[in-house]
């Protein structure tokens, strides 16, 4: 296996990505190459500081990088030589099987829908990003990359992000739901009225690879058993960034909180292994990254201020999409949904 890592992405890049690198290389033999994309003469200062030795560690030179402040799209036209760019192209030339970046979302997802396309069937490509919830993982999608969708564009996120969650998380039936401001049917926008009625539809002529359990709400996220929430990019990514900060939040709070006396410092000490356990459950880190899917080929998308963790993590999610061929099984799926069945067939 072979996975091209955007070696300049993210915010502390590129000491993270190269110390992320190191950390998976150690994890993973079942890694051929993994190709550290970007300044050449940046990334042999930080592998030799990093320590990074390991033989499967190939620089590829990209001296342009897209900053987390420009536009993602326009900048990529202009720095065609850019770290993610070169990165993206070596998926396409099948120098690469995966590319990981934790740089500029806007950037990774043009880079991937313009290079790479979509796969056969599949309109629009969707960010699947984790939310830990008491059941287990719930995928949002999509996450950001495409911020107008159509009810239609939900369909294929459902079947996706369904079939991610049986081949990669494990899931038998996925239960998939539709964001929205109440459960009852009859509840959103004209777009998710569309997209319920849709999805009902497909219910009911027992295609769908999924259990569709109708309409959910923002506390569903972390209380139902839901395996996948579907949703518009705009507000996916708005779901996504206010569950980080509260997060953030919470963790300073009681940080704040426990330093107020004495005895709460020792029930801070003795409760330790319990804030660390939830830490690990709800960090983006352990998560690593969101794939993109739906584009013919494997893109992990990670957050801009990942660290070594992260960053190794986000490998991982590359290894398990690429081994457990979550494309092939897409298109697979998406195609037995539209061939005619016998009776179909029979009447046409």
């Amino acid at each position: 296996m072979k996975i091209a890592l955007d070696a300049m992405g993210g915010d502390n890049a590129p000491h993270v990505t190269v110390l992320g690198a190191r950390n998976a290389l150690k994890l993973y033999a079942d890694i051929d190459k993994l190709f550290l994309v970007g300044d050449a003469h940046a990334l042999e200062k930080e592998m030799a500081e990093c320590k990074l030795t390991d033989p499967r560690a190939v620089i590829t030179h990209a001296p342009e990088v897209v900053g987390m402040d420009e536009s993602g799209a326009k900048t990529l036209r202009r720095k065609k030589k850019s770290s993610i760019s070169i990165a993206t192209d070596m998926v396409k030339s099948g120098e690469a099987d995966a590319v990981v970046s934790a740089g500029n979302t806007g950037a990774a997802v043009a880079a991937a829908t313009v290079k790479l396309r979509t796969l056969k069937g599949v309109d629009r490509a969707g960010i699947a990003s984790a939310i830990p919830n008491e059941h287990g993982i719930c995928q949002i999608l999509d996450a950001g990359a495409n911020p107008e969708a159509k009810p239609q564009h939900l369909i294929t996120y459902a079947v996706m992000g369904a079939v991610y969650a049986k081949n990669v998380l494990g899931v038998d039936v996925p239960r998939v739901g539709l964001m929205s401001n109440g459960e009852e049917d009859e509840k959103g926008t004209t777009f998710t009225k569309e997209t319920f009625a849709l999805l009902k539809h497909l219910q009911s002529t027992g295609r769908a690879p999924f259990e569709f359990v109708g309409n959910v709400e923002g506390h569903d996220l972390f209380e139902s058993k839901l395996d996948v929430v579907l949703c518009d990019g705009f507000t996916g990514n708005i779901i996504l960034k206010s569950c980080e900060a509260t997060a953030k939040a919470m963790s300073k709070w009681l940080k704040l909180e426990f330093k107020r006396s004495p005895f709460r410092i020792m029930g801070a000490a003795i409760a330790r292994g319990a804030f660390k356990a939830v830490k690990k459950k709800s960090s983006y880190e352990y998560v690593g990254g969101s794939p993109l899917l739906g584009v013919n080929g494997v893109c992990i998308i990670g957050h801009g201020s990942s660290s070594a963790l992260a960053i190794q993590n986000a490998i991982r999610v590359a290894r398990e999409t690429v081994s457990l061929k979550v494309n092939p099984h897409i298109e697979e799926t998406l195609a037995a949904m539209h061939r005619p069945s016998e009776d179909e067939a029979a009447n046409a």
